[in-house]
């Protein structure tokens, strides 16, 4: 058994196609075909079900793909770690991403980050604040720029407030209150709601601070972007709750909306989150790039 096997079985399970995991490998089909019946030979269990038109991974296989991925990637480690002691940093950087993130200009620090370190192969996923913390944890994501409830930490990883922030009323420009000084969560209690998905961590933000405010809301849309809130209450369709610093350099140029101050409206924190556990060369060299002089690992 080597690792280009354990490739092989990852790109076979990964695009259930043996044709398309071979173009991925780039090798030709009966090679990483001969080379994975030969694997199958030597473990003595079938890794994959075949047939003219699927390909599945069997029991066998699932359990065998988790350690393979496992062994890639403290392969891939183990390159990084010996460039990295030689001065030069190599491998995978993952970043996870919330949509709404404004405490740092994304691009513009990998851009930064690209110049120093070009030998790194950047991967980004967007998603929510809980989801990309579970991720880091998992050891799928290496760093995470996150929005969270002002009385929140993530749990489980190391982490960096980036930023507090405030969230704004977001209206449709002809609504009654679009033009209006400032409200209160009282004053836009009776109205219908967008927000994000319930149980989220950007969801919480907006139900905590009815909760302790002691009132109730009508969410009648739920949306897992940004964007499409903003789409929606442009419609008319309802009002939001959004992060300030996220919100206004949308709204400068979007007549349809209107932002209004609310005087006790929920408060967010930008964290920044990454992997309490050994974080790999390419985590080090961002959060160096960063100016991060917090605990490494």
């Amino acid at each position: 058994m080597d690792l280009q096997q354990m490739r092989y079985v990852v790109a076979v399970a990964e695009t259930r196609n043996f044709t398309r995991a071979a173009e991925r490998c780039s090798v030709v089909q009966s090679s990483l075909s001969h080379r994975i019946a030969s694997l199958e030979r030597e473990l003595g269990v079938t890794l994959f079900a075949r047939s003219s038109r699927r390909t599945e991974l069997t029991s066998a296989g699932a359990a065998f793909l988790a350690r393979a991925r496992e062994c890639l990637a403290a392969a891939d480690r183990a390159v990084a770690d010996a460039a990295a002691a030689a001065g030069v940093v190599r491998g995978r950087l993952a970043v996870g991403v919330i949509v709404t993130t404004a405490a740092v200009d994304v691009p513009e620090l990998l851009q930064r980050f690209r110049a120093r370190h070009p030998d790194v192969r950047v991967l980004l996923r967007a998603g929510g604040s809980d989801e990309l913390v579970a991720a880091i944890r998992a050891g799928d994501l290496d760093v995470a720029f996150l929005g969270l409830p002002e009385d929140a930490r993530p749990a489980g990883v190391e982490s960096l407030v980036l930023d507090h922030d405030e969230h704004v009323l977001v209206v449709p420009a002809g609504h009654r209150l679009a033009g209006a000084r400032r409200v209160t969560l009282r004053e836009v209690a009776g109205e219908t709601f967008v927000d994000f998905v319930a149980g989220t961590a950007a969801r919480a933000q907006s139900d905590q601070a009815f909760a302790a405010a002691g009132l109730a809301r009508d969410v009648a849309y739920e949306a897992g972007v940004a964007e499409l809130i903003t789409r929606l209450i442009a419609r008319e369709l309802g009002i939001a709750l959004l992060p300030s610093a996220f919100i206004r350099p949308l709204a400068a140029d979007d007549p349809a909306l209107a932002l209004v101050p609310v005087v006790d409206g929920p408060r967010r924190v930008e964290c920044l989150a990454w992997s309490r556990f050994n974080p790999s060369p390419a985590t080090r060299a961002l959060l160096d790039v960063l100016g991060v002089r917090g605990p490494t690992g």
